[in-house]
């Protein structure tokens, strides 16, 4: 078993049910939803699925529901696509108009407002970049200057890098599906596109007046504004998401790197949950097996020890969603033995609650004592220890909800029930044997046991 947990992305390549019974026998930890496509049909039948397949496999794959967010987005062209060329002048208009290389629509019509002339406007995730020339004060459209020549597709992404765009946080859709969200019972909300605490906190608020105050927020930092306002998001979240899409579109994407080390470590030492996402192994769309550097990037987030990877359009509509799940399973696994774990823990320590107390010593004592797995009796209790990432693996007895909260976790494997039995069974899938040590944790005791 690995410890990094994965996140995959339910879409036309795996929501058949036979592949994603494949896909769940390989150890998705949490199916993700796209709510930026699709409908509440189209949504509630790969709900039914995943909790099928629960039920069928004994598994609990969690629930994510990611949200569209305050995105712009390029309007329908002629044909579905247009060539814009270098050098081209175009106006963009904000009511909406079927496209041509002299003039498409965005949906935000706040964005004449935002830009100046100067401004640097990015589309299809800047594969198109272009610099506003000019703003038409008496149709309210601006005009823009093509720097190289892209084919635009329907529905492209607009960034505006260095710019504060003030798009309202809730758009009335993303309201509705949180509020679908609550009534289904997801297990987690991905926020894109968060901005400040204040936009986490506004979730929470939808959630509570919806009685789903459980469900977990997911704040995914994909703009600057996000980057600078990291501490404060994740104060108030209960966790991040580092979507390196958008983020690559508005920050230099040299600095992506180094950047996601500092999120990851920030997020950790917090003890939230930390997940790396996007273009993991995006080759494998097409291809049966990733490039050399998209493996280095995966195991470069297991090296820094994230909760979880995540795979978007290598499962949801790639040709090989199976075989991507199982190779990054593959990565995290084979790299997770390389890391000198002890080095995430002394960093970590400073006195807090007694439950944080029994987390480091138990931590402490499983490297110590050269121990395989660390049993505990309730999911705060695991997460605290999960935060300490220790070299055993974290086995909580817990409920079903709580289970599906905790797939999350680095190296957190719940057992649901309190039976010695099935402890003992889930110690033995950990590749656990007889003479093996392990540790026996409550609230207030550590105790090491020989299995």
């Amino acid at each position: 078993m690995e410890k990094t947990k994965l996140v995959g992305t339910m879409g036309p390549a795996s929501e058949p049910k036979d592949i994603l019974r494949e896909i769940f026998k390989a150890g998705l930890n949490v199916a993700r939803m796209n709510f930026s496509h699709g409908d509440y049909e189209e949504h509630g039948a790969r709900i039914k699925t995943v909790r099928e397949l629960n039920e069928e496999l004994g598994t609990n794959v969690a629930l994510m529901l990611d949200t569209k967010g305050p995105e712009m987005r390029t309007n329908e062209f002629q044909d579905g696509a247009v060539i814009i060329e270098k050098g081209d002048e175009v106006k963009v208009v904000f009511e909406q108009v079927l496209g041509t290389k002299e003039k498409f629509s965005i949906n935000y019509p706040g964005l004449y407002d935002d830009v100046e002339v100067g401004t640097v406007l990015l589309i299809d995730d800047g594969y198109l970049q272009t610099d506003v020339i000019a703003k038409n004060a008496k149709d309210r459209s601006i005009t823009i200057k093509a720097r190289n020549t892209h084919r635009i597709k329907n529905r492209r992404g607009v960034n505006v890098p260095n710019t504060k765009i003030n798009m309202p946080f809730l758009s009335e859709k993303d309201r509705n599906d949180i509020i679908f969200g609550a009534q289904v019972g997801v297990d987690f909300i991905a926020a894109s596109f968060v901005q400040t605490a204040e936009d986490v906190l506004s979730i929470k608020a939808l959630l509570k007046e919806h009685k789903a105050e459980q469900i977990q927020v997911i704040a995914k930092i994909e703009n600057q504004e996000g980057v600078d306002n990291l501490d404060e998001i994740i104060e108030a979240a209960d966790g991040i998401m580092y979507a390196r899409g958008d983020l690559g579109v508005e920050i230099l994407p040299e600095d992506l790197p180094h950047l996601q080390k500092e999120v990851v470590e920030k997020t950790r030492q917090a003890g939230k949950l930390i997940i790396v996402a996007t273009q993991m192994v995006e080759s494998m769309q097409n291809n049966p097996v990733p490039t050399r550097a998209e493996v280095s990037d995966v195991a470069n987030a297991a090296f820094d020890s994230a909760d979880s990877v995540m795979l978007s359009g290598e499962m949801a509509a790639g040709k090989y969603p199976l075989e991507a799940v199982k190779m990054m399973k593959r990565i995290v696994k084979a790299n997770e033995k390389y890391v000198d774990y002890d080095n995430f823990v002394f960093p970590l320590y400073v006195s807090a609650d007694d439950i944080e107390n029994v987390a480091f010593m138990a931590t402490i004592s499983a490297s110590t004592h050269d121990v395989r797995a660390i049993v505990v009796d309730n999911a705060e209790l695991a997460g605290a220890v999960s935060k300490y990432r220790p070299q055993a693996f974290v086995i909580p007895t817990v409920t079903h909800d709580e289970a599906r909260k905790l797939n999350l976790r680095f190296g957190v494997y719940p057992v649901v029930g309190k039976k010695d039995a099935d402890v003992k069974k889930k110690l033995q899938a950990l590749d656990v044997v007889k003479g093996d040590k392990y540790l026996v944790v409550t609230n207030d005791k550590v105790e090491i046991k020989v299995f």
